[in-house]
């Protein structure tokens, strides 16, 4: 974070999370840890202090399964 917050996101053992586009619709599935990965990266945005803005970037190789479409969790504050 450019602010000097760190926030540490945790994978759950066994994730799995597949990201896919539809066109008119993104697919998001997942096993039951990487469900649980996904609510802890979440609650990780949500934590008090966490600045507008700071994000997490998934991309296949980098949490999601080989074929994913991309995915980015984002801080959003204003409106």
């Amino acid at each position: 974070m450019t602010d000097g917050t760190t926030r540490v996101f945790t994978w759950e053992k066994d994730a799995r999370i597949e990201v896919r586009n539809l066109g008119r619709e993104i697919v998001i599935e997942a096993n039951a840890a990487g469900l649980k990965a996904l609510a802890g990266h979440l609650l990780t945005l949500a934590k008090d202090g966490t600045p507008d803005g700071a994000h997490l970037h998934l991309e296949e190789h980098n949490g999601l399964e080989k074929g994913s479409a991309s995915l980015v969790l984002e801080r959003c504050d204003s409106e």
